[in-house]
């Protein structure tokens, strides 16, 4: 039985990631976010980091305890979301956030993975996303020590569109619900959300999977992300693919039904 890509251990996948690394992660929210590989990183002790995400985690979990430990200079994401410690550092002054619009952020990660150094959205267009002026960092008094620049518009077709730069990163870390040892993944559900563009926008990637299989039990028409694309795999044990979460849970009070000649009534 061949290795593979597979590593031994989540903490021999991130042992040669350096200070002042760039990294894409996986993961909307708490959903599908690549927890073993985080906490790994987090006990490694890389600070000084730039990362690409959709969100920064939350309090206190995910992507949250790298931004609670220091470890992280800049972010670049698409909202702020329930974490009070990214807003706090990023109003204060202390972290660097380049809000980008959702869409776009998700094809900057698929355009570096492409090999595309840019490409032409409607999105943002009239708007400071365009036109230059979003606070990437505050100072401590409230006021914008430094702005986004104004970039490049061009009109296609009579509509106008706004010119935005590929995004690749040192290191990607992502995580999959099935994948062979040579790296090819499956994604379950939402999950597939940022991870196969984050994966492919890494020069290193690595991958945590819930279950490794071997090369060729997976269909290759339901690869959700091509092997060619990672470098490591990691195979989570039973208890760390059962660590999940989910950012906040709202539902409503189920209301009183009693039965009335076979039928469910509210009461």
């Amino acid at each position: 039985m061949s290795a593979g890509k597979v590593v031994p251990s989540a903490a021999e996948a991130v042992a040669d990631i350096p200070d002042g690394a760039s990294l894409a992660v996986g993961g909307f929210g708490l959903a599908g976010i690549p927890w073993i590989l985080i906490e790994a990183l987090l006990d490694q002790g890389a600070a000084d980091l730039t990362i690409v995400s959709n969100n920064c985690g939350v309090d206190g979990a995910g992507l949250g305890l790298l931004l609670e430990r220091r470890r992280v200079r800049r972010v670049i994401a698409s909202y702020v979301g329930d974490n009070k410690e990214f807003a706090r550092q990023y109003l204060a002054g202390e972290l660097e956030v380049e809000l980008t619009p959702q869409g776009t952020l998700a094809e900057r990660l698929r355009a570096g993975g492409a090999g595309l150094g840019a490409f032409f959205t409607p999105t943002g267009v009239g708007t400071l996303v365009a036109d230059g002026g979003l606070p990437w960092r505050h100072r401590p008094d409230g006021s914008v020590a430094v702005a986004s620049p104004a970039k490049e518009v061009r009109t296609f077709r009579g509509r106008e569109m706004v010119l935005e730069e590929a995004i690749v990163t040192d290191v990607a870390l992502v995580r999959a619900a099935v994948a062979d040892r040579q790296g090819n993944a499956l994604f379950h559900a939402s999950a597939r959300n940022f991870n196969p563009p984050a994966a492919m926008a890494g020069r290193l990637t690595i991958l945590e999977a819930e279950r490794v299989v071997e090369v060729g039990e997976i269909d290759p028409g339901a690869v959700h992300l091509p092997g060619v694309f990672v470098q490591r795999v990691v195979a989570l044990t039973p208890e760390q693919a059962a660590r999940k979460g989910v950012e906040k849970r709202t539902v409503r009070p189920r209301p009183d039904r009693t039965e009335e000649d076979g039928h469910a009534v509210d009461r």
